[in-house]
């Protein structure tokens, strides 16, 4: 008997190429199944004004509370978020039913001369809205201008080309995911910026009592990237992660051992600190971790 699934979704070019790759991965996964995409429109798809490191909105409040109403109505079966827009814990009623294998977590910039950062010369205008960003360019080059920049990739990518801007940075994994991946002029290893915690990847959210669901969404959830993912996101948790927080961290697994990178901002400095261990025991390395870098701050 064929089953009809769900998949809700914000409607911006990269929500919906991030659910039609979900699709993809249920249809791969499972027969006799049938999947639609139905767009949701959020607050933060109609604000595309706002600054929300001034008036310091939550992402949840911009782009995921429609959507977890919806699941909670039972309007859709599931919905596809960007995990670093997700809070630590989910609405009662909702759960994560799987997360899949994560794209690239790292950061690019696109120029309109084709030159790196490096290259690019003093006073040039890079675009970033987001405050780790701001703060790790200006580490690397004290001498650019930085001006807050809005709205979804391709809308960005236009401001590029016809607003005062020399440059914008993105993550590389949306560029990827809506055929873009072309357009970086260069891209930025961990160690030179340090991506978002859990950056690249994405978050099916489901109802904790739709067991269908769950177990669909259990052949599509990648249990190496659920653990680095943890990892970044209790090192979040600790610093209180967010967009109006300037930090990053990094978790990779080789074998049975993770390695988890991270970065805060604070003062005028960067505080940078890594640790290696049992994979097993990835979110009490992220709160060692912080404690490593809080130690630093503190002298």
């Amino acid at each position: 008997m064929q089953k009809k699934i769900i998949i809700g979704t914000r409607a911006s070019i990269l929500a919906v190429a991030q659910a039609e790759l979900t699709k993809k991965m249920l249809l791969d996964s499972c027969d006799n199944l049938e999947v639609e995409i139905k767009k949701i429109i959020t607050s933060g798809d109609k604000d595309q004004r706002t600054n929300w490191n001034k008036d310091n909105k939550s992402l949840k409040d911009m782009f995921v509370k429609e959507i977890e109403r919806a699941l909670l109505d039972g309007e859709i079966h599931l919905a596809v978020h960007s995990m670093k827009d997700m809070p630590a814990v989910s609405p009662k009623g909702l759960t994560v039913g799987a997360v899949p294998m994560r794209e690239d977590n790292r950061d690019i910039i696109i120029t309109n001369s084709g030159a790196t950062l490096d290259e690019l010369p003093q006073g040039a205008v890079i675009g970033t809205s987001s405050l780790r960003r701001v703060e790790s360019i200006r580490s690397l080059r004290p001498d650019l201008v930085i001006e807050p920049i809005r709205g979804n990739i391709h809308t960005r990518i236009e401001k590029l080309k016809n607003e005062n801007f020399d440059g914008i940075i993105l993550a590389y994994a949306g560029l990827k995911r809506v055929g873009l991946k072309n357009l970086a002029t260069e891209i930025f290893e961990p160690k030179r910026i340090m991506p978002a915690p859990a950056q690249g990847a994405l978050c099916i959210q489901c109802r904790e009592d739709d067991n269908f669901t769950l177990e669909l969404l259990d052949k599509i959830n990648h249990r190496e990237t659920s653990l680095v993912i943890d990892a970044e996101r209790e090192f979040s948790k600790i610093f209180g992660g967010g967009c109006t927080t300037p930090m990053g961290c990094h978790a990779t697994i080789d074998g049975e051992s993770i390695k988890i990178q991270g970065m805060y901002f604070h003062g005028d400095k960067i505080y940078k600190d890594e640790i290696t261990g049992d994979k097993k025991n990835g979110k009490e390395l992220a709160v060692k971790l912080a404690e490593m870098i809080r130690g630093q701050i503190d002298g």
